[in-house]
């Protein structure tokens, strides 16, 4: 199901002017609207995050017992105020807090901007953390800082990937490629009565400019809206969008968290969604070197997914990576899938970003 709210097409970004064709009474003309400097947005996003985060206040001591708090229980409120409009002080503060007092600040450079965008981390989560460009399990609720309107919800899990292939699905907005791997997912889950339950997730509220959300465009009603979700961070799949052995983390080379400038080969398909990164005729996934381990070095069989997973952190190759741990139907024990990342000639290049190196390691 492609969720509208959050989805942000990979190509949007390029635009700098949205152009859109009215009809006038006498004449057919286009009208050309110039795009706000994202500099300057940011500037007046920022003092709008900050006011609106100096006047609510959230139900602090809710979250100081009990266990796998949900989204919808934190209940954020505005500042009471008088007849004249100027704010008083805030009821309960033994029960409340201002979200600026316990808010994270968080800087980053996107599009030539810089931003800051804020966090309030109520739960960090016990499981492992996403990348960027994986796809997450979560419940959330997006709403508009400025009138506090709901735009998006999803009461039951959804799975959303951060990262889209750019041609059957679309990734999320930069916020969350950004805040999601802060965060952690459930530590594991129990299903009861076909119910699933998970146990100590990541809960949180991100609150985040235009510019790192849809800027000019009104998927929630209104450009230049900044923005506000409350997440439950529940599972994440590791993703891999062409299948090469590469995961998609690892496609974006220059770290800058963004996998449509990484093209080794220059032939106008990122890394990520290409099945040749070098362009040597030898296919990523033959570039790689590919292991299964049954057992441990005591030829023991790996009993349970927990044995496999400490195998691999305890003797893995510093360029061995983990790619599955699955059960054996044959005897009810666990494999583990590895790649190792070859660099045949120690040059600090892998195999499969460097086209003078051709060796098929899958090759019989």
């Amino acid at each position: 199901m492609k969720i509208k709210t959050l989805k942000f097409g990979l190509y949007f970004l390029a635009l700098v002017t949205v152009f859109v064709s009215c009809e006038k009474d006498d004449d057919d003309s286009t009208i050309i609207i110039q795009e706000e400097d994202r500099t300057e947005q940011q500037i007046k996003d920022d003092s709008t995050l900050v006011d609106y985060l100096e006047h609510h206040y959230f139900n602090s001591s809710f979250f100081e017992s009990g266990s796998n708090h949900k989204y919808s229980d934190i209940i954020v409120t505005k500042l009471p105020q008088d007849d004249e409009g100027n704010y008083l002080d805030m009821p309960d503060p033994d029960q409340n807090t201002l979200l600026i007092d316990v808010v994270e600040t968080y800087e980053t450079e996107f599009l030539e901007t810089d931003y800051k965008y804020y966090v309030l981390r109520l739960n960090q989560g016990e499981g492992d953390a996403p990348n960027f460009s994986d796809e997450v399990r979560v419940r959330y609720e997006g709403s508009s800082v400025v009138n506090e309107n709901v735009f998006d919800s999803r009461i039951t899990p959804e799975d959303l990937p951060m990262v889209g292939n750019g041609f059957t699905t679309f990734g999320t907005i930069r916020a969350w490629q950004l805040v999601m791997p802060t965060f952690n997912s459930a530590l594991d889950f129990s299903i009861n009565n076909g119910i699933v339950n998970y146990n100590n997730f990541g809960l949180g509220i991100m609150f985040v400019p235009s510019g790192l959300a849809y800027f000019s465009g009104t998927n929630t009603g209104a450009s230049y809206d900044n923005l506000i979700f409350k997440f439950e961070l529940l599972q994440y799949e590791q993703i891999d969008h062409d299948s090469d052995g590469v995961p998609t983390y690892l496609e974006d080379l220059d770290g800058d968290l963004d996998v449509i400038n990484d093209d080794t080969d220059e032939d106008n398909f990122p890394n990520y969604i290409d099945l040749d990164d070098d362009g040597d005729d030898v296919l990523t996934f033959d570039e790689l070197i590919s292991k299964t381990y049954t057992e441990d070095d005591d030829m023991i069989p790996f009993m349970s997914e927990a044995d496999a997973q400490d195998y691999f952190d305890t003797n893995a190759a510093s360029n061995e990576m983990l790619v599955s741990i699955d059960i054996n139907s044959n005897d009810s024990t666990y494999e583990l899938k590895t790649i190792i990342i070859a660099d045949s000639n120690d040059d600090g290049t892998p195999d499969y970003l460097d086209e003078n190196i051709t060796i098929n390691y899958n090759e019989e």
